[in-house]
């Protein structure tokens, strides 16, 4: 929030060096009625009011973005609570099932039980734990680094490459 306020700080010791280390020529100019570009020097004029909306701009874009990743976890952890109560279903289902039987058959309908049982951990289960690192390496990379460290600023992407590198430099 403060930074508009500091680069009009910034901008108005410029101003006051710049006059102070240009008050002999622009006196001369005055005198021989140049004027010398109207002031503005090289760069744009210093407009307080568009980089204050930038800067709103800016801070509501973090915030959305801080809520975006918030919600990304809640995601990444209701799947976890699906993962634990679809293990808790599928114990009930199949081994606590043939654990209830009486003794001459639990012996064998545990073993047919516990196979149902691992298989449906594998295929399930399992599908679910990789699809679920899969999804956050995937959220890590494409909203949280391509929010945080990418900028846009018109330059065509060009991959690091050795072999151009290389053949660059024995040409030279």
């Amino acid at each position: 929030f403060p930074k508009p306020f500091i680069l009009l700080w910034q901008h108005k010791q410029a101003e006051k060096k710049k006059v102070s280390l240009e008050g002999h020529r622009l006196l001369e100019d005055e005198e021989t009625g140049h004027h010398g570009g109207g002031g503005h020097g090289h760069g744009e004029e210093f407009e307080f009011g568009e980089i204050f909306i930038h800067q709103i701009i800016e801070t509501i874009e973090y915030v959305l973005g801080t809520v975006s990743h918030t919600a990304s976890y809640l995601r990444i952890w209701a799947l976890s609570l699906a993962h634990q109560q679809l293990s808790l279903v599928f114990f009930q289902k199949t081994l606590t099932m043939g654990l209830e039987m009486s003794f001459p058959a639990n012996g064998i309908m545990l073993y047919f039980m516990f196979a149902a049982w691992f298989g449906i951990t594998l295929g399930v289960l399992l599908g679910m734990d990789v699809l679920e690192c899969f999804l956050h390496t995937l959220r890590l990379h494409w909203v949280e680094f391509q929010s945080k460290f990418y900028k846009a600023g018109g330059e065509k992407f060009a991959p690091f490459d050795v072999r151009k590198m290389l053949l660059d430099s024995t040409a030279e």
